[in-house]
């Protein structure tokens, strides 16, 4: 799609989810990881239950599951497109658009909001040159979201980084977990 026939307006040149969307698609179910998959599929009693555990192999190949990583996962599950897209959308752990190396989830609700989650969570935005929710910084390192209750009230303001769970976190804490990530 031209910047003219979206009004004029493009994205910068670091929107990666706009970039993403114009590359071409190379599949990921070939070779090791294909074999990966069928292997998984011997631990389910339909390709269907394996869903989940496929989109998570796509992701973590890819980094994101983009429309045709969902198409190509309903092809090798026998699954229609239109129902591993509602899958995806239902979940939120599938990032549907690039993120950063660093993916990080700061909890805001309630207890947590008490506790000054949003200063954390402008402390990050602040530190990463993210600069605004769900935007990728401009070298693709990180990608802050704000996310519904991490289940750890007791120790706000918990923190995901990844796949690590970071409990109590402050806006002063912020500069050191970012600088211990390479």
């Amino acid at each position: 799609m031209t910047a003219e026939l979206v009004g004029g307006l493009e994205p910068p040149d670091y929107a990666s989810h706009d970039r993403a969307a114009r590359e071409q698609y190379d599949p990921v179910f070939t070779g090791d990881v294909k074999r990966e998959l069928d292997e998984l599929l011997t631990r389910y009693p339909t390709k269907m239950a394996a869903l989940l555990p496929a989109l998570w192999i796509v992701q973590r190949v890819r980094g994101w599951v983009s429309d045709q990583g969902m198409a190509e996962v309903a092809g090798q599950l026998d699954l229609t497109p239109a129902y591993v897209k509602g899958v995806v959308t239902f979940y939120t752990m599938y990032h549907q658009h690039p993120v950063g190396k660093y993916f990080i989830q700061v909890c805001t609700t309630s207890p947590c909001g008490i506790c000054g989650a949003e200063d954390v969570v402008k402390a990050f935005l602040r530190h990463t040159n993210t600069g605004e929710l769900g935007i990728t910084s401009p070298e693709g390192r990180f990608t802050v979201i704000e996310v519904e209750c991490l289940g750890a009230c007791g120790f706000a303001t918990p923190v995901m980084i990844n796949e690590e769970f970071i409990e109590s976190v402050t806006p002063d804490k912020v500069p050191d977990l970012l600088a211990r990530l390479t």
